[in-house]
């Protein structure tokens, strides 16, 4: 199927996945950097952004959302891209790592490492912010202060006053309107770590990720065997919260040997 996404830039090709109820232009803080040396495709998953919804009658999961975006490179004539992913876009970059699809995975703050108490919680945060963004009136996501925004991203991002106020309300657009959001965070409730990665993975975790506490970062350092980075002072989208240190990490640059243990 055919998915909304912006490309950029040349090299070797580099899919962005964005995380559950967000969109591809959470990657815009970064997307100039990766571009300098990748041929960079930040796409909207199925029913969500500007992407349309899954066939009729196709359940909204892990699977099936993988399945569409490499549907989606082999339609473009790419074959095994990079991938990067934040949240849900994590779990299914490191999915895509598992099954031998992509060459390489990174997964920023990833989903499916949580314990049962912690996904109920993110579970119950995630419905309160999509009921914020689709209440009557000017919600808080749309609120041109440092305040406003402090007090609607707190949760998500750890500089919210980075982000300007177009961005913001694109954010809660994308939020109020994704059709697949119900579906795909249902499906997340029985979503266990992946299989083993048949290909190289790096997982990154922000230092102040509200959403996914950094302590779930230990197992993912468990599953994929090596440690797992922090990204100090970002939270769990940290695309706006530091551009230099995303893009340094997905881009294997001198950060990886720097990274420390979130233990």
């Amino acid at each position: 199927m055919e998915l909304a996404h912006d490309r950029r830039g040349s090299g070797p090709p580099l899919i962005l996945l964005h995380g559950i109820g967000h969109h591809r232009r959470g990657w815009l803080p970064v997307l100039d950097l990766l571009a300098e040396r990748h041929d960079v495709i930040a796409v909207d998953l199925p029913g969500f952004g500007d992407s349309p919804p899954l066939p009729y009658g196709t359940p909204y999961n892990v699977e099936t959302l993988g399945r569409a975006v490499r549907d989606f490179w082999i339609g473009l004539g790419l074959n095994r891209p990079h991938v990067a992913g934040n949240s849900l876009g994590g779990y299914i970059a490191l999915d895509l790592a598992s099954s031998g699809d992509v060459r390489t995975a990174v997964a920023l703050s990833p989903a499916g490492f949580w314990s049962r108490a912690e996904h109920a919680y993110s579970r119950a945060v995630l419905r309160l912010l999509r009921l914020a963004a689709q209440a009557d009136g000017l919600p808080a996501f749309a609120a041109g202060t440092d305040g406003g925004k402090a007090l609607a991203l707190g949760l998500l991002v750890a500089r919210p006053e980075r982000l300007p106020r177009e961005a913001v309300l694109a954010a809660a657009t994308a939020l109020r309107e994704c059709v697949g959001f119900e579906e795909t965070l249902d499906s997340l409730a029985w979503a266990a770590p992946p299989a083993p990665p048949q290909v190289p993975v790096t997982i990154a975790w922000g230092d102040r990720d509200r959403l996914l506490p950094r302590r779930q970062a230990v197992r993912a350092a468990r599953w994929a065997g090596q440690r797992t980075l922090l990204l100090r002072g970002c939270g769990h989208v940290p695309m706006s919260d530091d551009p230099e240190l995303v893009a340094r990490v997905i881009l294997g640059g001198s950060i990886l040997e720097g990274g420390e243990d979130p233990r």
